[in-house]
């Protein structure tokens, strides 16, 4: 009889520990991390909940949007996103086309809405082309 218990504790511990590893390895801040690291492109969001911040990296610099509900002609869609960088350290290397396609791709994902950068993002938006 103990040695069943036994071998079921096992499995038990053996399921517990698949479990958490898939967990792990599903984790989508892990990913989010993983791409600050390699320095490539990665977009961490929940459109079916407007409450919940989005966080996307570029080039290694993370960047975090806060998403703001209003209404449009027929329906309530994110109308403002404000976003910010992390680290303003990290920004160092983009460009003004970098900030141009980030908010192409936001505006994919919400077409109505008005992208907001904040301080120091929108000091190169708003400098001369020289």
């Amino acid at each position: 009889m103990i040695v069943i218990l036994f071998r079921v504790l096992i499995v038990l511990a053996l399921a517990l520990l698949i479990y958490t590893w898939i967990q792990y390895y599903r984790n989508p801040q892990r990913k989010l991390q993983i791409a600050k690291a390699e320095g490539t492109y990665y977009f961490l969001d929940e459109p079916g909940n407007s409450k919940k911040n989005l966080q996307f990296v570029y080039k290694g610099c993370l960047f975090e949007g806060e998403k703001y509900v209003g209404t449009t002609e027929d329906s309530f869609e994110v109308v403002n996103i404000h976003i910010t960088a992390k680290d303003p350290l990290e920004l160092s290397g983009l460009r003004r086309d970098d900030l141009y396609f980030l908010e192409e791709e936001i505006l994919i994902r919400y077409p109505h809405a008005k992208i907001e950068w904040k301080h120091p993002i929108n000091q190169l938006l708003l400098s001369s082309l020289n």
